[in-house]
C-alpha cells in the first residue's frame, strides 16, 4: 500500500469514529416516573385545606429546597385525601382549618436527607430545628432514616390554623434562627395554633403526649389527634404533626415520582 494511502486510511478511522459519536446525539435523560392512578392532588379533593409545602423552600432542617419537590402541592393516595377532606369538614364547623406541611415524599428527597445528615459540616439550620441534638446522632435517634412512610403516599404532616388564616411571613435565608421548642413568640412565626413546638422540631418536646406540654398547647394537639384518629389516621408518637391513613394502599412500596402536577397527568 502506498504511504500516502496508508496515511489517509489512518486518519479516516478516528474521523469515522467521531462522526458516529456525533450522529448518535446527546444522551437522553431518563423520564421521571409517573404516579399510579390511585394518587391525587389534595387540592382536587379539597381546595380549602391550606398547603405550606416546606421542603420546596429553604425553610427546613437542611437549609435548601429538597430534591424531588417541584411544585407547592400535596399529593396523596385517594383514600387518604378523601379521609382528610372529612377531617377538614369537621374542623371548618369549629372555625378551624387544616394546613399540610408535607404529604407524599419522593425517595430522592429521603436520599437527600440522608446525604445531608452525613455532612457534619453543614449545620446551618441547627439553631432552629435541632438545637439540643448532636448531628452525629440523627440516625441513631431516629430523626433521619433511609426510608420514609411518606414515600408510600398515605402519610402526611399537618397542623391546625384558626380562621380567618393569617399569612405566614417567608423565611429569609441567613436570618437569625431561634429554637423550635421555645415559647411561641420567640419561635419562627407560623399561622398554626400553638402546638408547643414548631414543625419538624427534632426534640422530645415534639412527642405528641410529652407531659411537659400542657394547657392550650396540649388541647391543640389532642384536637388534631382525636379528629384524625376518628377518620382512620394513626399518629406517630414522636411527632405531633405526623399521621398515616390506614390501611395503606401501598404498604411496601416506596415511590420516587416528583411532587409535580405532571406526575399525575392522565389520571
Amino acid at each position: 500500500m502506498p504511504k500516502c494511502a496508508a496515511a489517509l486510511r489512518a486518519l479516516a478511522l478516528p474521523l469515522a469514529a467521531l462522526m458516529a459519536l456525533a450522529s448518535s446525539g446527546p444522551a437522553q435523560a431518563k423520564p421521571d416516573p409517573k404516579a399510579p392512578e390511585e394518587f391525587v392532588a389534595l387540592s382536587d379533593v379539597d381546595p380549602t385545606i391550606l398547603q405550606e409545602i416546606r421542603y420546596l423552600t429553604p425553610h427546613n432542617f437542611t437549609g435548601d429546597p429538597v430534591d424531588g419537590y417541584r411544585r407547592p402541592m400535596c399529593i396523596l393516595t385517594r383514600p387518604a385525601a378523601e379521609a382528610l377532606h372529612r377531617a377538614q369538614t369537621r374542623l371548618l364547623k369549629r372555625g378551624d382549618t387544616l394546613k399540610v406541611y408535607d404529604c407524599y415524599r419522593p425517595q430522592r428527597a429521603v436520599d437527600n436527607f440522608v446525604e445531608w445528615a452525613k455532612d457534619l459540616d453543614d449545620q446551618r439550620m441547627k439553631d432552629e430545628f435541632y438545637p439540643r441534638v448532636d448531628k452525629t446522632r440523627l440516625f441513631e435517634d431516629g430523626y433521619i432514616a433511609e426510608k420514609s412512610g411518606h414515600s408510600r403516599g398515605s402519610t402526611l404532616d399537618l397542623t391546625i390554623v384558626k380562621l380567618p388564616a393569617k399569612p405566614t411571613r417567608p423565611y429569609e435565608p441567613g436570618e437569625q434562627l431561634t429554637p423550635c421548642y421555645g415559647p411561641r413568640k420567640e419561635r419562627f412565626p407560623d399561622n398554626s395554633v400553638d402546638m408547643g413546638t414548631g414543625y419538624d422540631c427534632f426534640d422530645t418536646l415534639s412527642h405528641t403526649m410529652d407531659p411537659r406540654i400542657t394547657g392550650a398547647q396540649r388541647a391543640n394537639r389532642m384536637l388534631l389527634k382525636t379528629t384524625m384518629e376518628k377518620l382512620g389516621f394513626v399518629n406517630l408518637a414522636e411527632e405531633w404533626w405526623h399521621y398515616t391513613y390506614k390501611p395503606e394502599l401501598f404498604p411496601d412500596t416506596y415511590f420516587d415520582f416528583p411532587v409535580a402536577r405532571r406526575s399525575l397527568t392522565g389520571h
